[in-house]
């Protein structure tokens, strides 16, 4: 069972980035710290997003809009169904819209 552990803070992990950055190599980092190095690994590329040197992938920015956005998206949605819904029953009860039974003729 792997170990548990509190998450690392901010701190650290800008600590981890900084020796690496530095020259040190992330895989023999686990031999003096906690993490592993892929772990290392992918909190450097974070930073780069972060600093705007990658471009493969979300910033932390970006990650931390995402669910309120796809909130406001969804809300948004239903909000236009609400309205198509209404416009289209105001539509029939002014008779701006013929019944579907009836011919038009030319």
């Amino acid at each position: 069972m792997p170990r548990s552990h509190l998450p690392y803070t901010s701190e650290f992990w800008q600590q981890m980035t900084d020796l690496v950055r530095s020259g040190r190599d992330p895989r023999e980092l686990p031999r003096e710290f906690e993490p592993s190095g892929q772990t290392i690994c992918d909190w450097v590329a974070q930073a780069d997003r972060d600093d705007g040197w990658r471009t493969d992938g979300m910033t932390s920015a970006e990650r931390v809009d995402l669910p309120q956005l796809r909130r406001e998206i969804k809300r948004l949605r239903e909000g236009r169904e609400i309205l198509s819904k209404v416009a289209a029953w105001f539509a029939w009860e002014i008779d701006a819209v013929p019944p579907k039974s009836t011919r038009w003729s030319r």
